[in-house]
């Protein structure tokens, strides 16, 4: 896999028009109205290692009521003295693994996604700095893990299956890493980030 370096990065995420989501994977909540969706954001982390970049991933607590033991992004929904979504993002970083505002620098965003949970997500792309501590909040996280963004962002890691919902096509995407299988709305993000960054649909 060859090394993506933070100037490529920065310039392939910057020059080029986001891509959106795959259509077949948004069936599912073509119905929901905008005006019934809560908004929200997660956190994409790049930290930069001598090995190249890495993307920081949670797995969440499983006693959780919503998506437990699954792999995500830091995130949550939007309160309303965030003031924006970057501000939900970063705060959400801090409350559940423990980085602080002033270890993250704000790249840019994704397009929003829309969740079965009735949720309108904002992905929120920035750089960690590396010498960063994390510190888990037990309550909403089991565990904290780095994964090469080489990987992430290449396409052979990616897989996808289609499942008739409804007679409607639905397209469920998953990346499996070590002990870890990602999948649902992280995967979705990072199918439309491969996208993004290396170009065509």
């Amino acid at each position: 896999m060859r090394r993506i370096s933070k100037a490529e990065l920065i310039q392939g995420f910057q020059l080029k028009t986001p891509v959106g989501y795959h259509a077949e994977s948004l069936h599912r909540v073509a119905h929901l109205a905008s005006r019934s969706l809560r908004k929200a954001s997660v956190l994409i982390g790049f930290v930069e290692r001598p090995t190249g970049l890495n993307v920081v991933l949670t797995k969440r607590a499983a006693h959780l009521k919503h998506h437990p033991g699954q792999i995500s992004f830091p995130g949550g929904k939007y309160e309303e003295g965030d003031g924006t979504l970057y501000q939900t993002a970063m705060r959400e970083a801090r409350e559940e693994i423990g980085i602080s505002e002033d270890q993250i620098q704000i790249l840019g965003q994704l397009p929003e996604l829309v969740t079965v949970s009735k949720f309108a997500v904002t992905p929120v792309l920035a750089f960690i700095s590396p010498d960063y501590r994390s510190r888990i909040d037990k309550n909403e996280v089991e565990e904290v893990f780095e994964v090469p963004a080489d990987f992430l962002l290449d396409r052979r890691q990616l897989f996808s299956n289609t499942f008739q919902i409804k007679n409607t096509p639905h397209r469920v995407f998953a990346i499996p890493y070590k002990h870890h299988f990602i999948w649902g709305m992280t995967a979705q993000i990072i199918q439309s980030l491969q996208k993004h960054i290396n170009g065509g649909q």
